[in-house]
């Protein structure tokens, strides 16, 4: 086979440090556009994103030439610098992230799911949402460490 191949979907959860709710309905949709620009100069497609004040979920396609781990530092890093210079001074992201696997049977469902955040927040917190994802998903964790 002289070609590699690839076509791997993943729905990444990340929350602003300390799960402060810095992310303000007034820079919410140009925060996704940029998100969405952010994933797309490093070769990510993505499906939907949703920032939440506390919290982001992204679902995308993974590129086929960088890893998880460099994709998330380059998005957050971006990202950070762009909400800091729209005046949000204390803004950070938490220091790490949740990276789950989507079927592609699946991705209208995740898409659905990200899209309806602010219904689904008036009945589960961010840690409640994180912790059962984490449960459904099967990572083990200690809890230490999870939240900063």
């Amino acid at each position: 086979m002289p070609q590699s191949l690839s076509k791997v979907y993943v729905h990444y959860v990340f929350s602003t440090k300390y799960r402060k709710p810095t992310i303000s309905e007034s820079i919410r949709k140009e925060l996704q556009k940029y998100i969405i620009g952010t994933f797309a100069n490093n070769g990510a497609y993505v499906y939907e994103v949703y920032a939440n004040p506390d919290h982001v979920h992204i679902l995308c396609a993974l590129p086929r030439m960088i890893t998880i781990a460099n994709l998330i530092a380059k998005v957050k890093a971006a990202s950070s610098k762009w909400i800091k210079q729209k005046g949000v001074s204390e803004f950070s992201w938490q220091g790490g992230y949740g990276a789950f696997s989507v079927s592609s049977s699946a991705l209208k469902i995740v898409e659905n799911y990200i899209r309806n955040q602010k219904e689904h927040h008036k009945q589960a917190s961010f840690k409640e949402e994180y912790k059962n994802f984490l449960k459904e998903y099967k990572v083990d964790y200690d809890e230490r460490y999870v939240w900063d």
